[in-house]
C-alpha cells in the first residue's frame, strides 16, 4: 500500500472518529425544558431498612417507579402509612431525584377540646403538628442525618392554610392524615404539583377528626382517581386493610370492634 493511501485512510479513520465523538456530544446534551429547583443534596443518608411486608414493598415500588407522579394511599391505622410515605420520600432524595420533602398535615387537633392558641410565630404554632413526621425520621435516619436534614432546610412541614400560590417542582409532597381535610383542602395541595413531583395523600376514613365527618374530602378524593385513566396519569390509589396492620397483633382486635361497632350504629 503507498503512502499516499495509507495517509488518506487514517484521515477518514480519524474523521468518522471524531464525528462519531461529535455525535456523541450532541446525544448528552440535554434538551429538557428549563425548571426552577433547589439544587440535589449533596451528602449521603444513611436510610434504615425495616421489615416490609410484602405489600409494603409493592407499595414502595409503585412510588419508586418513574411514572408515578401521585399516589392515594388509604388505610386503618397501624398499617405504616405515615413512616412508608417519609422512608420512600427519603429514598428518592438519597438518589437526588427529589431536592426537598414537603410535609403538609390540617390543623386539626385530634380531641374534643381545643388545646386554644399556641405561643410562637406560625412555625412554632405548627409544630406540634409536625411531631409525627419527627418521629417517622428518628426510626429511618440517625441523629447526624436528621440534623444535617434540618439544617438544610431539606424537610418543611408546612399547614395546608398556607399553600395558596405555591408550586412544587422536584419535590417529594406528604399531604398527612388526610381524613382530616375537606375536599376542597385536598383540591389545593393537588394542584401545587409542579414538574417532576411526587404526591403522597396519606388518610384514614375510620379516624376523622373534623366535627361535621361527612365534610372530610379524602374518601371522595380517593374513589375520583380509583380508575384506569388516572393510572394512565401516574395517579393511583392504594389501600391497605385490618389484615396489614403491623403496629402490635392487639391493635388489630382494637380496630375490628371499633369497625364493627360503627357499622351497626353502637357508634357514631
Amino acid at each position: 500500500m503507498s503512502k499516499k493511501k495509507s495517509r488518506r485512510q487514517a484521515e477518514l479513520v480519524q474523521g468518522n472518529t471524531n464525528e462519531t465523538q461529535d455525535a456523541s456530544l450532541v446525544q448528552k446534551i440535554d434538551t429538557s425544558p428549563y425548571v426552577p429547583q433547589r439544587d440535589k443534596i449533596n451528602f449521603n443518608l444513611n436510610i434504615l431498612d425495616l421489615p416490609w411486608t410484602e405489600k409494603q414493598k409493592t407499595f414502595i415500588d409503585l412510588v419508586q417507579h418513574k411514572n408515578t407522579k401521585i399516589v392515594f394511599l388509604s388505610g386503618p391505622a397501624g398499617t405504616s402509612k405515615s413512616i412508608l410515605a417519609v422512608y420512600t420520600a427519603l429514598k428518592l432524595l438519597n438518589e437526588k431525584k427529589v431536592s426537598e420533602i414537603i410535609y403538609i398535615r390540617s390543623i386539626i387537633e385530634s380531641a374534643s377540646k381545643s388545646l386554644g392558641s399556641l405561643p410562637g410565630e406560625a412555625d412554632d404554632k405548627f409544630r406540634p403538628f409536625a411531631a409525627p413526621l419527627l418521629d417517622k425520621l428518628e426510626e429511618l435516619l440517625r441523629p447526624p442525618d436528621i440534623k444535617r436534614l434540618l439544617n438544610d432546610n431539606r424537610v418543611k412541614p408546612v399547614p395546608v392554610n398556607y399553600l395558596r400560590g405555591a408550586s412544587y417542582n422536584v419535590n417529594f409532597v406528604i399531604a398527612d392524615e388526610m381524613q382530616n381535610a375537606e375536599f376542597s383542602e385536598i383540591q389545593t395541595i393537588i394542584t401545587r404539583i409542579g414538574h417532576f413531583s411526587k404526591f403522597i395523600f396519606c388518610g384514614d376514613p375510620m379516624q376523622t377528626d373534623l366535627k361535621e365527618k361527612h365534610k372530610s374530602g379524602f374518601k371522595q378524593m380517593y374513589e375520583l382517581f380509583d380508575n384506569e385513566s388516572s393510572q394512565e396519569q401516574g395517579i393511583y390509589c392504594f389501600e391497605f386493610g385490618k389484615e396489614d396492620i403491623v403496629r402490635s397483633g392487639i391493635l388489630k382486635y382494637i380496630v375490628e370492634t371499633l369497625e364493627c361497632a360503627k357499622n351497626t350504629q353502637t357508634l357514631k
